[in-house]
């Protein structure tokens, strides 16, 4: 498998060869580099990953929804602590996600199309 890199919108087209244009930004297909073996294995390794963080935080949100629901039945003062608890970890934990994806992006491990 070849990735090809737009270098003007980093787009990552996978082929034996870059397309005549960019799908995103419609750069002709000069403005494709072919990426090294580093820089396509460090591409494909971080889709694994960039998938489970994006799954993780679509779980973490349904914690918060859950935990919204636990503090507006309000039982009693513990359970209502429990779910404070959980919504404020899973909050955090998205914003951690958040900005784990953004160092990915930045250091073009983002993954293929």
């Amino acid at each position: 498998m070849k990735l090809f890199k737009c270098q003007v919108c980093n787009y990552i087209h996978t082929g034996n060869e870059a397309p005549e244009r960019c799908p995103k930004c419609g750069a002709p297909r000069e403005k494709f580099v072919e990426l090294n073996e580093e820089e396509t294995t460090k591409v494909v390794r971080s889709e694994f990953t960039n998938g489970l963080h994006m799954e993780l935080y679509n779980i973490l949100q349904e914690v918060e929804d859950i935990s919204d629901a636990g503090i507006e039945d309000d039982l009693d003062p513990g359970c209502v602590a429990i779910f404070h608890k959980a919504k404020e970890q899973a909050l955090l934990l998205r914003k951690m996600i958040v900005a784990e994806l953004e160092i990915h992006m930045k250091k073009g491990k983002w993954g293929v199309e």
